[in-house]
C-alpha cells in the first residue's frame, strides 16, 4: 500500500473536479444570481486542497494492484463532500451539511434521490449543477482521469478496474487504456448532445434541454423541477426520454463496437441486450394492463405503463405521475425490476442483466447436473464460455448483495422506524442508484433522520462502485499488504 501516491492521485483527481465549478458559475453571472460567489468559493477551496494533497506528497508514481480501489472510493466520498459546499452555503437551500452531502452524492452516484422541494423556485446555477454532479458520476469521473492520469505520468489501468461496473472488468475496447477512456467518453459526450437536441425540438428550453440531457443519459433522474418529466405534459418529450434511457442502459462497449462496424447486429447478438427489452417489453405490457383495469389510477395507462417502466428499471427515476399511488401490483413490480437494472458497462445501476444471465443459466446447469451427473455442461455468453471464476464472483456478488441489502433495511428500521415497505425501498432504491422509493421516501427524502441518511449514502455508494470496491476496503487483509 503506498498511500503517498493514492493520496497524491486523490489530490489530482479533486484539482480536477475544482474545474467543474466554472460552469454552474457561468450559469450564475449569465442569469445575474448571487451563487456566482458561492460557486467560486467552493471551487477555490477544492483547488486548495487538492493542490495541498497533489504538491506535497511526494513518493512513488506508480499506482499498485489494488491501489486503484482505495483511490475510487476515497474519491467518490471526496468529491461528494466538497461538492456538498455550494448546496450548503447557498442561501436558497438552507439546508444542513448532512443534507447538502445526501444531494451531492445522489447526483454523483446517479442515484436521483432528493432531499430539496421547490425546485422550481431554487436558481439556475444549483439546479444545473445538480444536473452536472450526476453527469460528471454518470460514465464516471474516474474513466476520464484514466485518460488523464497517463499524461502526468500515473498508469489508470486500477481505477478503470475498479470503476467499470459488471463482473468482467478486465476487457478493454482498445489496446491502450486510455485510448478506451476517451473512446467511452466520445460516446457519451455525443449520446449527451443527441439527446439535449431531441429535448430541443421536442419542446424543452434550452436550459431544460441541457439539465434533463444530463440525467437521462447518466441515467440519474434529477429534474429541474418538481414534477419531473410530468412537468412539461409533452408526449414528444416523454418519448425522447423514453429512446434514450434505453440506450443509455446498453453497455457501452456495445456502442462502440457497433459504431466502428456500422451495424446494429452487435445489439441483436448480445445476449445482455436481448435480454434487458425482453423485460423492459414484458414489465411495460404487465404494468400497462394493470392501469388499464383501474382508468381511475392513469388517465394514459399506456404511455404511463411504458415510461415508467423504462424509467425504473433502467434506474433513472424520472416520473410523469406518482406511480407510488397505483394498484400495489404496479409500484412493486416496478421496483422488483430496478434490482435487475440494466446492461453491465452501461450508467444503469442494479445487479445488472449480465449477471442475471449468468444467474439463471447457472441455476439451469445444475438441475442438468442433478439429471445427469457426469456430463459437462458450460455455461456461455453468445459462443463464448465463461469462465467458472466468472460464475464464482457472479454468485459471491449476488449473496453480498442479499445480505448487504437485508442488514440495511433491518438497520434502516432500527434507526428510524420507517415501516417496512418504506425502508425496504428507500435502501432498494438507493442501492440499485434508483431514487424514487414507496411510502414516505416516494416523492422525496426530506423525512429521513440524519442518521439514516448517511446510512443511505452508504448504500448509493455500495451500489455505485459494484459493493466488493467498497468491501474490499473493509477487510484487514487489504491493509496488512
Amino acid at each position: 500500500m503506498h498511500f503517498t501516491v493514492i493520496l497524491r492521485v486523490t489530490g489530482i483527481l479533486l484539482t480536477l473536479f475544482s474545474l467543474s465549478m466554472l460552469v454552474p458559475m457561468g450559469v450564475a453571472l449569465h442569469y445575474g444570481e448571487n451563487t456566482f460567489l458561492t460557486f467560486g468559493a467552493a471551487g477555490f477551496v477544492t483547488l486548495a486542497s487538492g493542490l495541498a494533497l497533489w504538491l506535497s506528497m511526494r513518493g512513488e508514481r506508480e499506482l499498485r494492484s489494488g491501489d486503484g480501489f482505495l483511490i475510487t472510493a476515497l474519491f467518490y466520498l471526496g468529491l461528494g463532500l466538497f461538492g456538498a459546499i455550494p448546496i450548503y452555503f447557498a442561501d436558497a437551500t438552507d439546508m444542513s451539511f448532512t443534507d447538502a452531502a445526501f444531494e451531492s452524492l445522489s447526483g454523483l452516484t446517479t442515484t436521483g434521490a432528493t432531499v430539496i422541494t421547490g425546485l422550481d423556485e431554487l436558481p439556475r446555477s444549483i439546479l444545473f449543477y445538480r444536473q452536472l454532479l450526476q453527469w460528471l458520476g454518470g460514465m464516471g469521473i474516474i474513466v476520464l482521469a484514466v485518460a488523464i492520469l497517463p499524461m502526468l505520468g500515473i498508469g489508470g489501468m486500477q481505477l478503470y478496474r475498479a470503476e467499470s461496473p459488471g463482473p468482467v472488468k478486465d476487457n478493454k475496447l482498445t489496446p491502450r487504456i486510455t485510448e478506451t477512456a476517451k473512446a467511452l467518453w466520445y460516446i457519451y459526450l455525443s449520446l449527451t448532445l443527441t439527446c439535449m437536441v431531441c429535448y430541443r425540438i421536442a419542446g424543452m428550453s434550452w436550459f431544460d434541454a441541457v439539465c434533463h440531457a444530463f440525467s437521462t443519459v447518466a441515467i440519474g433522474g434529477v429534474s429541474t423541477h418538481d414534477a419531473s418529466i410530468g412537468f412539461f405534459s409533452n408526449g414528444a418529450i416523454e418519448a425522447v426520454a423514453v429512446v434514450f434511457m434505453i440506450v443509455s442502459g446498453i453497455n457501452f462497449g456495445l456502442h462502440f463496437i457497433a459504431w466502428n462496424n456500422r451495424s446494429l447486429r452487435v445489439y441483436l447478438g448480445d445476449p445482455e441486450v436481448r435480454l434487458y427489452v425482453l423485460v423492459l417489453f414484458v414489465i411495460s405490457a404487465i404494468v400497462t394492463g394493470i392501469l388499464s383495469q383501474h382508468p381511475e389510477a392513469s388517465s394514459s395507462p399506456f404511455a404511463h405503463g411504458v415510461f415508467q417502466t423504462v424509467s425504473i428499471a433502467t434506474t433513472t427515476g424520472f416520473t410523469t405521475s406518482d406511480y407510488s399511488l397505483w394498484p400495489s401490483a404496479a409500484p412493486v413490480l416496478l421496483l422488483f425490476a430496478a434490482f435487475a437494472g440494466g446492461c453491465a458497462g452501461s450508467t444503469a445501476g442494479g445487479i445488472k442483466m449480465v449477471r442475471v444471465v449468468l444467474i439463471y443459466r447457472q441455476g439451469v446447469r445444475e438441475i442438468r447436473r442433478l439429471i445427469h451427473p457426469s456430463g459437462v455442461f458450460p455455461i456461455k455468453l453468445g459462443r463464448n464460455p465463461v469462465p467458472d471464476r466468472v460464475i464464482e464472483a457472479v454468485w459471491s456478488f449476488f449473496a453480498a448483495y442479499v445480505i448487504i441489502f437485508l442488514t440495511l433495511v433491518t438497520a434502516m428500521m432500527l434507526i428510524s422506524d420507517f415501516d417496512f415497505i418504506t425502508a425496504f425501498s428507500a435502501v432498494g432504491a438507493c442501492l440499485n442508484n434508483l431514487g424514487p422509493g414507496l411510502g414516505d421516501v416516494a416523492l422525496n427524502y426530506a423525512s429521513v433522520p440524519a442518521t439514516a441518511k448517511w446510512l443511505l449514502i452508504f448504500a448509493m455508494l455500495l451500489g455505485r462502485l459494484e459493493i466488493f470496491t467498497v468491501l474490499v476496503l473493509l477487510s484487514p487483509a487489504f491493509w496488512r499488504r
